[in-house]
């Protein structure tokens, strides 16, 4: 008898667990719903009663919870301590949800509100990007080389730049989206947008722009480490072990390629392991300006035309001919260089690099091209005109679009000059020498 009311009494204590368990639940469905109705209403005073009962109480209930209730936290009370416990519980609960946006995130709202020291932000970066790069804040993506080049200069440049490249490669990616995003939506000059269309294209130049600040940014961070001087001894050192391993080799010709040190054997010997371990269209453009180099101008061609045939992606056979544009402009080849990068426009209209290359070549041959010092500074007329028209274009370089303008603008002569001259400010000119171009006559005062 004693069993059986025991068993009876266990049976009705499950069952009453059973059924507080499940009006527990209910209540949090209840009050989940209310949340979410007053959260998306606007009422964000009825939406916060039912907020700290679920972050109490229904912690697992639904990302959701978290998702809106940063807002709360953060925008709308302004209570740094409550903040921070949302972060915690929802890594707690939901770590699987955008994990890497959500460290991302966490690290910059510690840092803006002086939450944790430098080491435990720079951990939070650390582990929002090795799950995923593309998935931070574009301002973390720059601390989080920033800490790792402070960290590793000195001991272990390598590291600083494996860790550059993995990370230009990830702008790069996100760059070359918003590219394609907003040559669709240019690409008619005659149609008219939409609110949305406007409203995405805003978006998209914005974004682009503040990628390229940041790509611009460490390039500036790693230029202080990455010199001829620096880089051909230390990949010398590794080439032997890393002579089959394209992604090394890819990485070192294209390091040494940006940063001018072709003139190096070691870049030809770099290249030419590039194109045998990874016979590709990357490898073929840097392999093909070796054998220009060398005086193979028939099979630079070949392999140029190659490399290009192998490549489908409009914004990459682009950048492949602007890679061969820099070849020949390192050679003097300057009017072969214009030429190349206008053939880049013609697969990406809005490709700056293509416009600022132009620019430079035009400025490479001020003194080849007049005979007097107005025609020579009138040359940075049509360099101005090429950077303004980069800028314009091409958000993600329009900072430096600004500051070739800005160096060209101050080169242009003089009103003293002109008047010399006999010219007009405003009036026509053409341009003599290769460039070709008429421009408008313009000071520097």
């Amino acid at each position: 008898m004693k069993k059986i009311t025991f068993l009876l009494a266990v049976i009705m204590l499950l069952a009453t667990a059973k059924t507080n368990a499940q009006d527990a639940n209910q209540e949090c469905i209840i009050k989940y719903n209310l949340f979410k109705g007053d959260y998306q209403s606007k009422k964000y005073d009825d939406a916060y009663e039912n907020w700290i009962y679920l972050m109490d109480n229904c912690k697992d209930l639904s990302v959701s919870i978290y998702q809106y209730g940063s807002k709360l936290a953060e925008d709308i009370r302004k209570e740094p301590a409550l903040a921070k416990r949302v972060y915690e519980q929802r890594l707690q609960y939901f770590p699987d949800k955008d994990p890497a946006k959500l460290h991302s995130d966490y690290a910059t709202y510690l840092a803006d509100n002086n939450l944790a020291s430098d080491a435990e932000i720079f951990a939070l970066l650390e582990k929002a990007y090795a799950i995923s790069p593309q998935d931070m804040g574009v301002k973390n993506i720059y601390k989080y080389f920033q800490g790792i080049t402070d960290k590793y200069k000195d001991v272990n440049p390598q590291k600083v730049f494996d860790t550059y490249d993995d990370v230009i490669e990830s702008v790069g990616e996100k760059l070359d989206d918003y590219t394609n995003k907003i040559n669709e939506l240019t690409k008619d000059s005659t149609r008219v947008l939409d609110s949305r269309e406007k409203r995405n294209l805003n978006a998209y130049q914005i974004n682009s722009r503040a990628l390229g600040q940041i790509e611009g940014g460490l390039d500036n961070m790693i230029s202080e480490i990455a010199t001829c001087e620096r880089l051909v001894p230390l990949y010398d050192k590794e080439f032997e072990e890393n002579k089959s391993n394209s992604v090394w080799l890819r990485r070192a010709v294209s390091r040494l390629f940006n940063k001018d040190c072709q003139e190096d054997p070691l870049f030809e010997k770099l290249a030419k392991a590039y194109a045998e371990a990874a016979p590709s269209a990357d490898s073929y453009s840097f392999y093909a300006g070796i054998l220009e180099k060398n005086g193979d101008a028939k099979g630079a061609a070949e392999m140029k035309d190659k490399a290009f045939e192998l490549e489908t992606d409009p914004l990459k056979k682009a950048k492949y001919k602007l890679k061969f544009a820099q070849q020949a402009k390192s050679r003097g080849q300057y009017s072969r260089a214009k030429s190349l990068a206008r053939e880049a426009l013609t697969y990406n209209p809005n490709y700056g690099k293509a416009y600022l290359l132009i620019a430079s070549a035009y400025q490479s041959s001020v003194n080849d091209c007049g005979t007097d010092e107005f025609e020579k500074r009138m040359v940075y007329a049509a360099a101005l005109r090429q950077a303004q028209i980069a800028g314009n274009v091409d958000p993600s370089i329009s900072n430096l679009a600004d500051k070739y303008a800005a160096s060209y603008r101050a080169n242009l002569p003089s009103k003293k000059v002109i008047f010399t001259k006999g010219a007009k400010v405003g009036e026509s000119y053409t341009i003599k020498c290769w460039i070709g171009e008429t421009v408008r006559v313009a000071s520097s005062d």
